[in-house]
């Protein structure tokens, strides 16, 4: 059988380099990977430009998302027939008629509050960005002072519409085998609906006591944890 693909999609707030130790580590033991960037101004857009991006691949794929990007590969129309399994790493795993906003309100503890964020006009709408005071409380409590400045000034910036986007149709978790890496010390998307979204979709749950930044901070185990999944 072919080597998967890993594919690493990363989420709101941060771009793809969010997995850059994650990949180093993949590619050090041999596998291919490829983490593409989402426009993030629309929600069916990420969706359909995730699949059309999953198109120009062969062979089989694991696609692992982090935060909002697990409400773009839990869309069926997200994804190719090529992908073999789902790595949710402290990420959204909606059902058909959810948004990420609405279940990042399902339980307290999330720091994604108006008060902490930024919004700034961009033609054709606008985007927001966390607070530069507030980017290590909220998003990468544990990751080194280096990191949580350089995070803080590098945002990639989201629009809302993406939030309150939805998809049809049974979830992609519904018939792909899936894994979910939840953060206990996660102050964006709380770690209650980390938990309740991974074992309502059956996943392999995996537990670090992280904050939202886990793939920066634990990329070990969330490696680890994309290597199972290939398997």
């Amino acid at each position: 059988m072919n080597q998967p693909t890993l594919v690493l999609v990363h989420g709101a707030l941060t771009d793809a380099s969010v997995w850059r130790r994650v990949s180093r580590r993949l590619q050090e033991a041999g596998h291919p990977v490829i983490a593409p960037s989402l426009p993030m101004r629309d929600f069916g857009a990420d969706v359909a430009y995730l699949k059309q991006f999953l198109r120009t691949l062969t062979g089989p794929l694991v696609v692992a998302a982090h935060s909002y990007a697990g409400c773009v590969i839990s869309a069926p129309d997200a994804l190719t027939p090529e992908v073999r399994s789902l790595v949710f790493v402290t990420a959204f795993q909606p059902e058909a008629g959810e948004t990420a906003a609405a279940l990042n309100g399902k339980f307290p503890g999330s720091g994604l509050v108006p008060d902490n964020l930024v919004v700034r006009a961009y033609p054709g709408g606008s985007e927001v960005y966390l607070r530069e005071d507030k980017f290590g409380e909220v998003y990468a409590g544990d990751a080194d002072e280096r990191d949580r400045k350089v995070l803080a000034a590098a945002q990639k910036p989201f629009d809302p519409r993406t939030l309150e986007g939805s998809f049809a149709g049974d979830a992609s978790w519904h018939a792909l085998p899936s894994w979910a890496v939840v953060s206990t010390k996660d102050n964006s998307i709380p770690t209650a609906a980390q938990r309740w979204m991974a074992e309502r979709a059956g996943s392999k749950l995996v537990e670090v006591a992280s904050s939202h930044a886990v793939p920066l901070v634990h990329p070990d185990v969330v490696a680890e944890t994309v290597v199972e999944a290939a398997s």
